[in-house]
């Protein structure tokens, strides 16, 4: 059978000062699956988050993405395939040009000459960005560099893309535009958000996390449309949105 594109079993964690950040954590993620992964500050969303590609470890419970285990022995394979596009782009961007970023992933990862070449346009392309290929980063807005954050993510081909508050600081055509490319990605993506409306645009599954364990998994529709669900999770709709409407 095909491994699930990603699998928590058990996870927990705790701080060095003795907070627990996650408890007892188990979910898994169809390849394909879009999934958003909401919570309140404090919740256990970024600790859960930097599991996923080994940037934190060493406590009770497993990952597996793809079926590899994220351990040691296997984080080169574990950080390409676990694709992570942090809430700030400029934390990702750091070339003279966007061609030379979204070259420096899979350049490390040994592709060169037109096998790189054609890695950085397929992935420009993706996110509606080719035109900027030899531009500044700094030149572009930020709706931009986040288009370009996410393609510097693509070009390692990754098997889970992994957006943490993709919809931070955008405008509203901004916000649209990436729904747009998050839409037609052939791979299985987690949104990590506060923006309720823009999980539920994208997302037909989601997880709640609370005080780090998982309070629900289930249709994003029915969870938002579940008041007391949201209130005891610390969950707010934009004023006057009613997610019910939305309910088949």
């Amino acid at each position: 059978m095909t491994p699930p594109a990603l699998k928590v079993s058990s996870l927990t964690y705790a701080y060095p000062d003795g907070t627990f950040a996650l408890r007892d954590v188990s979910f898994s993620v169809t390849a394909g699956e879009r999934v958003a992964i909401l919570g309140a500050n404090g919740a256990g969303k970024t600790t859960l988050v930097l599991h996923l590609n080994g940037v934190l470890g060493g406590g009770p419970g497993e990952v597996h993405v793809g079926g590899l285990r994220v351990e040691k022995a296997n984080m080169r394979e574990c950080r390409r395939r676990v694709g992570i596009v942090f809430q700030d782009p400029d934390d990702q961007l750091f070339m003279p040009t966007v061609a030379q970023d979204v070259a420096f992933g899979p350049a490390n990862l040994g592709l060169t000459g037109d096998v790189l070449a054609t890695a950085v346009d397929d992935a420009l392309k993706a996110v509606g960005m080719a035109h900027v290929g030899e531009r500044a980063p700094h030149h572009l807005s930020f709706g931009q560099r986040r288009r370009v954050a996410v393609a510097t993510v693509l070009a390692m081909q990754p098997e889970l893309l992994v957006l943490d508050e993709p919809t931070s600081n955008l405008d509203p055509a901004s916000r649209r535009e990436l729904s747009d490319v998050v839409r037609h990605l052939d791979l299985t993506v987690l949104i990590v958000t506060h923006d309720l409306p823009y999980a539920l645009e994208l997302c037909p599954r989601t997880l709640i996390l609370n005080d780090g364990t998982i309070a629900a998994d289930g249709p994003t529709i029915e969870l938002l449309a579940d008041e007391a669900l949201m209130t005891a999770n610390r969950l707010e709709l934009p004023f006057g949105f009613d997610a019910r409407r939305f309910a088949p």
